[in-house]
């Protein structure tokens, strides 16, 4: 196995936290004023800002977040939902309600009964589904995996279809990945859940994922394997400091930026939450005020890179998120295996969700907000992944395809889905934001293809 070199040094981040905290104002507003630049902040500058407790700073943090969303998002939502196909797990994961000391009744998808929850979910709408499952390798071997995806892809409802296949499975081998990109991944999603490696030891009692080392450098080897766009993340609450988790997944990004010229393509948030057969009270829940703080921090540090939030946060949180820089969000989702076909909550979901409302109505909510809701997958369908991605994003040249594109999937979503009310609600919303397509010729492109879509035309993205 390809050695890596060990990227998260613990005194490092230990040091670097204790010293930061003796920075000046100065300095401290040098480090805003290059954030405010769209220039995104090293590790040691982005302790800076994990250890400043001056309100005002916070205020102007938060700011700086909503202009940076602002400025390469804009009001774009990127819309998708979760697929649960097993529940099988060898792992003794202290935190998960798959870990394999729960009693109860296992669960593996057949092809037969995937077809049916993409059947539901290609109702909803969803062009983008995250594949999940537990770390088994008799039960969910990555040929399983494979087939997953593969059946994924070759279903159509009436104008529904999937575009892109993210996949959340567990760390593997270059071999296995490659397998995975030849069927067409979209990212690679692993969440190393902590950084700090005795509290990564401590929670993770027994199976393969309780090998620190392999599971941190899982990515490499994705890399390594083809996979250009991964995703990274953490689970807030695990360990007893949530700027040591922070600083890791920043020394992670520059790792992989420096080994193969490209760091996460987005990073996820997730908070810890109830789940099946764990005990909250061994953990460090992180209050509303402080995970605020922790994603708006995000934004600034890196301002390319997509921040994801799931249904483990309330409608009410994930209203602030969407100001503070988070860009694409789950609706509709269920956490359970065969959830959609099911419609409710069963023992052995992975984690409790908070916002249960519809696909529809999270959509519409969003558009009451003001926002877009946005269902594009062009980028990976027109091979703008990786290191091209960034180079359009780094340039200010990606608002050009994406909010044209995410306007466009808009307006399919609405002709397909929506009534007449939501389609009029849609139109507004497209016509609000049509001023701020700033290319004269992509935006008279787009006012063309949105009638051709009202005319059954199909596939127009840019």
């Amino acid at each position: 196995m390809k050695e890596y070199g060990n990227f998260i040094d613990h005194q490092y981040i230990v040091n670097l936290l204790e010293q930061s905290r003796f920075t000046d104002n100065q300095k401290i507003n040098e480090i805003l004023d290059k954030a405010e630049r769209f220039d995104g902040l090293t590790p040691e500058e982005v302790a800076i800002l994990l250890t400043t407790e001056n309100k005002n700073y916070q205020e102007r943090i938060f700011k700086i977040a909503d202009k940076i969303k602002q400025h390469i998002y804009g009001d774009r939502i990127v819309m998708f939902a979760p697929l649960y196909v097993s529940d099988y797990c060898v792992n003794h994961c202290s935190y998960c309600g798959f870990n394999c000391k729960n009693k109860f009744q296992r669960t593996r998808l057949t092809m037969d009964e995937i077809r049916e929850e993409v059947k539901i979910l290609e109702a909803m709408g969803h062009k983008r589904l995250a594949l999940e499952a537990g770390e088994d390798p008799v039960n969910c071997d990555i040929d399983y995996i494979i087939d997953c995806m593969k059946t994924i892809y070759d279903m159509k409802l009436g104008n529904g279809e999937i575009r892109r296949v993210n996949v959340n499975i567990a760390s593997t081998t270059v071999e296995n990945y490659r397998k995975l990109k030849e069927v067409g991944i979209g990212t690679y999603i692993l969440f190393q859940e902590t950084y700090h490696k005795e509290t990564y030891e401590k929670v993770h009692l027994g199976g393969p994922k309780k090998n620190y080392e392999y599971h941190l450098t899982a990515f490499d080897r994705a890399m390594e394997a083809g996979i250009d766009d991964v995703g990274g993340g953490v689970l807030f609450g695990l360990s007893n400091d949530w700027r040591y988790e922070i600083l890791g997944l920043m020394l992670h990004n520059k790792h992989l930026e420096d080994t193969f010229g490209v760091g996460f393509h987005t990073i996820s948030v997730p908070r810890m939450c109830p789940a099946e057969g764990n005990d909250l009270s061994g953990f460090y829940p992180v209050d509303d005020a402080t995970f605020l703080r922790i994603v708006s921090i995000i934004r600034l540090a890196v301002p390319f890179t997509g921040i994801i939030i799931s249904t483990r946060e309330n409608s009410d949180m994930r209203k602030e998120l969407i100001r503070l820089g988070v860009s694409q969000m789950s609706g509709g989702s269920s956490v359970d295996v065969g959830g959609y076909s099911k419609g409710n909550y069963s023992k052995g979901s992975q984690f409790v969700t908070s916002d249960d409302r519809s696909a529809q109505d999270i959509i519409r909510w969003i558009m009451e907000e003001g926002m877009v809701p946005s269902f594009c997958t062009a980028c990976y369908r027109k091979g703008r992944t990786g290191d091209r991605f960034m180079e359009l994003a780094k340039t200010g040249n990606i608002k050009n395809v994406c909010l044209p594109n995410g306007l466009m999937t808009l307006k399919e979503y609405a002709l397909d889905y929506g009534d007449e009310a939501f389609r009029v609600l849609a139109d507004k919303v497209i016509e609000k934001h049509i001023p701020d397509i700033e290319n004269e010729k992509v935006r008279t492109l787009v006012l063309e293809n949105l009638r051709k879509l009202e005319q059954g035309e199909r596939d127009l993205f840019l």
